[in-house]
């Protein structure tokens, strides 16, 4: 029996199988609201045959977006429109929706990765950024201002009030974004983080604000539904954040009753050396795995069945997450589970595609 394929709860939230897609920044929302493309790309994925789909990372403010064409979650046309968007989907599949919540902090107000992703200028559109330290992402950008204590107690509102109007959607689950140098993991990382007051310095005093932005999203969420984070467990540089921190953070976390830790890597720095391979990240998760009783997510390169199976199988991840992946292969969990010999679930008007060799792939049960 694959066990890949087996079912799995996080929290009471129980997924038909352990592939998770993973939140992909879409970059055609407009003032935050979901388009026509959202409508055909969740569509596509919610098909899939996935254990759980995560919504792209949803910015919590305007000044949160890491672009202007960001997904966002702070206004009632935001929300509307999102749930115009979920309506649809779910007409057509009853996969899990979860959605990730995220602050750029430094990292915002840039172009779209295919319009080159430089910061845009504030006579074209851009806008002040906001982060710990007046410390910017890159030399060639605008010092972010450092937020002081209202500016902290306004960006943990509007974490919170967007987890009240996630719930208002029925999404199933909320994941905290503090990894790939937004502003979360800019607090948690001494490398962005060069504040004196009791958000810096110290380990405890750099988890202090992420600890309290995931206890406000915890707090507005409802209790019977999972919350959940992503992180970086290493800067990939020097004298950066890194795994011990990671496993110290991820031990708060889940002691705060997050209810699985995601464990991704990087981004902080444009300084990143980066050991990419297959399954690079995985080792992240597997020590990480070894120190928390929640579910641990692991990610990084997993393009093949094999792969995908062997983590669960080998203990370096409860779930794996895919990204890049199954945006290439839109179908990959019904590949994976014809590789795999298990079975998928597949909207009845696809059964007929069925290939002769896997007779059982579909389960036309309901």
């Amino acid at each position: 029996m694959s066990k890949l394929f087996s079912t799995f709860k996080i929290g009471p939230l129980e997924l038909a199988n352990r592939i998770i897609i993973a939140p992909m920044c879409q970059y055609s929302a407009e003032q935050g609201s979901a388009t026509d493309w959202h409508l055909i790309h969740l569509g596509s994925l919610a098909l899939s045959g996935a254990g759980l789909l995560i919504l792209e990372a949803t910015a919590v403010s305007p000044e949160a977006r890491i672009s202007p064409a960001d997904l966002g979650l702070y206004s009632d046309e935001n929300e509307q429109a999102l749930a115009r968007v979920l309506q649809a989907v779910r007409q057509h599949s009853d996969m899990p929706i979860g959605i990730q919540l995220g602050h750029a902090g430094r990292k915002a107000s840039c172009a779209a990765p295919w319009d080159g992703g430089a910061q845009v200028a504030a006579d074209a559109g851009g806008w002040t950024t906001e982060a710990p330290s007046a410390v910017p992402y890159a030399e060639t950008d605008r010092p972010p201002v450092a937020l002081d204590d209202a500016g902290l107690a306004r960006v943990r509102e509007a974490f919170a009030q967007t987890a009240r109007r996630a719930a208002r959607l029925g999404l199933d689950m909320v994941e905290v974004h503090a990894a790939h140098g937004y502003l979360l993991h800019q607090f948690l990382s001494p490398l962005s983080n060069q504040r004196t007051d009791q958000y810096g310095g110290s380990l405890e005093n750099r988890m202090r604000f992420p600890l309290e932005v995931f206890d406000a999203v915890r707090a507005a969420f409802p209790a019977d539904k999972p919350v959940g984070v992503r992180i970086s467990a290493t800067d990939w540089v020097e004298g950066g954040w890194d795994l011990a921190q990671s496993v110290a953070f991820s031990r708060a976390l889940a002691a705060r009753g997050s209810a699985y830790v995601h464990v991704s890597s990087g981004g902080l720095s444009a300084q990143q050396k980066i050991d990419v391979g297959p399954g690079y990240q995985l080792p992240f998760a597997q020590e990480i795995k070894r120190h928390v009783e929640v579910p641990v997510i692991g990610v990084g390169m997993i393009t093949t069945p094999e792969q995908a199976e062997t983590a669960i199988r080998d203990g370096s991840a409860d779930l794996v997450a895919l990204a890049r992946g199954i945006l290439y292969d839109p179908r990959w969990p019904w590949h994976a589970a014809a590789t795999l010999g298990a079975q998928v679930e597949a909207p009845r008007q696809y059964w007929r595609s069925q290939p002769a060799a896997y007779k059982n792939l579909f389960a036309t049960g309901k």
